[in-house]
Order: C-alpha cells, then sequence, then structure tokens
C-alpha cells in the first residue's frame, strides 16, 4: 500500500465521485482516479474513451487532471469539451468507444464536482467504484502513453435527435437551464425538433446566480412557473446542473412530477412497444404501476440510482425506465441512458 497517497475515501460514493474541489476533490486526487479509470479501461480490453465536463468554474482544471491521469494509464482520450452529460453519453455509442467520464458536480452547489464513469457500456456504481479507490491505494496503476483528440459532437447529437422526433404543431416553450450546462445545447435541440424557445437562465455559469440547479425542488422551478405564465407559453422544461435530470410544468403553472411525467412516456412508448417492461424507482407514486398495466406494459420497481436503474434496464431489456429525481432513460429509439434533453425532446 502507497503510504505517501493522500485521497479522502469519502468521495467514492453509491454511483459517482463527489467532492468539494480543493478540498476533498483536489487536481491531484482526479488525476490518480483518472490513471485508476483508464487503467480498468484497459483491463476490460478498451483503449479509448471519451472526456467532457460541465460548466463549473472548476471543470477546465479538473478536466485536465482528468486527461493527465488517463493518459499516463495508457488510454487514448477524445475530449469534447464542455457539454451536458447526455452529449457525453451520446459520444460514447456514437464514437464506438462505449467508454467515457463526464466531470461534472451534477446539481450540487458551485464548489462541488464530480465523476460519473462509463466503462465498455457499464455505469460504475458500488463496489466497482470503491475498486478505482483500492487500485490507486494498493499502486495497482498501469502506466502507459496515450494521445489526444478534441472532437465537437454537440451537431452530431442535435441531428440525430431531430432527425427521428418532429413535432406537428408548434409550441411555445420555456426552457430554464438553471446556468448549467444545458443553457446551448438544450435549446437548440428544441428549436431544432419545431419548438419556439423563451430561454431563462441559459447563460452558463457555474457559480449558478438565479436559482440552484435543480428541478426536483419545486422553489426552483418559481421563475420558470412566472415566465410560463407571462408568456403564455405552452409548457415549462428545466434542466438540472448537467441537464441529465427533467422538470416540467404545464401552461397553468402547475408542477407535473417525474412519476406523472413518466406515465406519459409509458403511455407513448407502449403504443409502439405493447408488452414492454418499463421500470421505476421505488419513490415512485403507487399509482405508476396501475398505469403501465392498463397500457399494456409490465412495471418493474427498482432501487434509485442512475446507475441501478441502467444495469437493470440493460439486464431486463426494458423499453423505458425512470425515477422520481427527474432522470428518464430511453431505450426505444434511444440508447438507455439518463438524459434531460432528449427526454424533454421526447
Amino acid at each position: 500500500m502507497n503510504k505517501d497517497i493522500k485521497l479522502d475515501k469519502s468521495i467514492f460514493r453509491a454511483y459517482d465521485i463527489r467532492g468539494i474541489v480543493d478540498e476533498s476533490l483536489t487536481t491531484e486526487a482526479v488525476k490518480l482516479i483518472g490513471q485508476a479509470i483508464g487503467t480498468e479501461n484497459r483491463r476490460r480490453g478498451k483503449n479509448d474513451i471519451v472526456v467532457a465536463r460541465d460548466g463549473r468554474l472548476s471543470g477546465e482544471t479538473l478536466l485536465a487532471a482528468l486527461i493527465e491521469g488517463l493518459r499516463k494509464s495508457g488510454c487514448n482520450v477524445v475530449n469534447i469539451g464542455a457539454v451536458p452529460t447526455g452529449v457525453l453519453y451520446f459520444a460514447t455509442h456514437h464514437l464506438g468507444t462505449g467508454s467515457g467520464v463526464m466531470l461534472t458536480g451534477s446539481h450540487n452547489p458551485p464548489n462541488y464536482n464530480g465523476l460519473k464513469i462509463m466503462l465498455n457500456g457499464e455505469t460504475l456504481s458500488g463496489k466497482l467504484i470503491l475498486d478505482l479507490y483500492k487500485a490507486i491505494i494498493n499502486d495497482e496503476l498501469e502506466n502507459g502513453d496515450g494521445n489526444l483528440q478534441e472532437m465537437d459532437i454537440v451537431d452530431d447529437y442535435v441531428d440525430h435527435i431531430s432527425s427521428d422526433i418532429q413535432l406537428e404543431n408548434e409550441l411555445k416553450v420555456v426552457v430554464d437551464c438553471g446556468n448549467g450546462i444545458g443553457g446551448e445545447v438544450g435549446p437548440l435541440v428544441l428549436e431544432e425538433i419545431g419548438c419556439e424557445v423563451i430561454p431563462l437562465h441559459c447563460e452558463i455559469d457555474g457559480s449558478f446566480p438565479n436559482h440552484h440547479p435543480d428541478p426536483s425542488v419545486p422553489e426552483n422551478l418559481a421563475d420558470l412557473i412566472a415566465t410560463v405564465k407571462a408568456c403564455d407559453a405552452d409548457i415549462g422544461i428545466a434542466f438540472d446542473g448537467d441537464a441529465d435530470r427533467l422538470g416540467v410544468v404545464t401552461k397553468a403553472g402547475e408542477i407535473i412530477y417525474p412519476d406523472r411525467v413518466l406515465m406519459l412516456f409509458a403511455q407513448d412508448v407502449l403504443t409502439r412497444q405493447p408488452g414492454a417492461s418499463i421500470i421505476f424507482d421505488v419513490k415512485c407514486t403507487g399509482h405508476l404501476p396501475k398505469e403501465i398495466v392498463k397500457s399494456g406494459g409490465l412495471p418493474i420497481i427498482w432501487k434509485t440510482g442512475h446507475s441501478f436503474m441502467k444495469a437493470k434496464l440493460k439486464e431486463t431489456n426494458a423499453a423505458l425506465a425512470g425515477e422520481m429525481s427527474g432522470h428518464f432513460f430511453f431505450n426505444e429509439r434511444w440508447f438507455g441512458f439518463d438524459d434531460g434533453i432528449y427526454a424533454a425532446a421526447r
């Protein structure tokens, strides 16, 4: 065991790595974590990995550290820059790497950052995340010299969605990105599918000056509700800090909670895939499984957490999954990962 390594074990959590920048999550820690991720990626027979970051103030510095660590393991890195989490997940499929790391603090306060990790199509959680910690402290890291490539994937992402989804009638939509990284791509996707978009707090600012970027908390939707009413919009859409979660508000300013949004998605998907499985987490209403059955689907209840949901989706080949936090995972016409922007388009 390498006693010289200073690494806070508490940042290795159930379904991601997360900590306070320059306290528990230091540049040196991110470099070592990058090398550990790269080591595990290579052990899985993969040499390439995509990386991206959200709009947090610490993003640029920590992404450079992550890339350095990944390359030190011998992995070749494709950096797609500052984009929403869904774009990173999309890139792992689109570029055929199967592996990617998203540097994001999600909906946490500005002084936090973290990493969401996918290797060879599997989102790391639980023991697999702890194994990265063990590999670092036991000095079991591979060494090499991977190369670096920069790439812009946003146009491909927007085209992929807009080629599949087009609205018959134009909707007036207010989009509140909470100054998160969804601020550019979110409105762009919705415009491309045929919406008239009224942007709200779409300037990317990692200090989150207007409100916390967490649409699961009703007070964070107050600006959106007021703007929807003031503009007489048809619907209001909100994203979290890395735009992998979705909040929805009606024309009348009522919040449609994620379990009810999932009912709507399930009804739609089951018209094309009757009998398909729909997964939801334990926090959802008891009405949801009844609605799924009524629509001709098979309800599956599962534990909360985006990585647990994705694993269950893969195992059961369900058509759709969702959880009360606002994560939605489409396996029908999409890749089975959580993406608030894609869910908004649907």
